[in-house]
């Protein structure tokens, strides 16, 4: 399933010989699959600022990012590999999924306890990443405190 976990408080890699997705020279091209029960509320603003700036769950690339695709996923998730085939014919070389999937927003932050608008996210990018051999990152901006990112690499 998840091949490699990131401390994202710390930055730091664990668990693989890899430190990063991506490319030793070049920039990753990066798509994002989106929660529709968000797309009417987030311009996806702080996901793109994310991926430009290399933070959030976008600190795990060894490259700086440029956006190849945006999709957002339909309830129950049945598209959604057909989507990801779609970005990776574009050319993207990984896809993340963005944090509303599964946290939520709080006054005190983004937390995992209550989940987000995704209840299958888990197995929705799994599903993706098995059918499309694309890496998948759980994970775009606002990340949860303590959150560590999980890939399917």
């Amino acid at each position: 399933m998840v091949g490699e976990a990131v401390d994202a408080a710390a930055g730091r890699q664990r668990q693989s010989n890899r430190k990063c997705i991506g490319k030793e020279d070049g920039m990753i091209k990066a798509a994002i699959i989106r929660c529709e029960k968000n797309m009417d509320k987030c311009p996806l603003t702080a996901c793109f600022a994310s991926l430009s700036s290399r933070k959030g769950a976008f600190q795990i690339h060894h490259e700086d990012c440029a956006v190849t695709g945006v999709f957002t996923c339909h309830c129950p998730g049945d598209s959604v590999v057909e989507m990801a085939n779609i970005l990776k014919n574009k050319g993207a070389e990984v896809i993340h999924f963005c944090t509303c999937a599964f946290a939520t927003k709080t006054d005190e932050g983004w937390i995992m306890e209550n989940g987000g608008y995704c209840k299958g996210i888990d197995e929705i990018i799994e599903r993706v990443h098995n059918e499309t051999g694309i890496p998948c990152v759980k994970g775009t901006a606002h990340l949860p405190k303590d959150y560590t990112i999980q890939k399917w690499d």
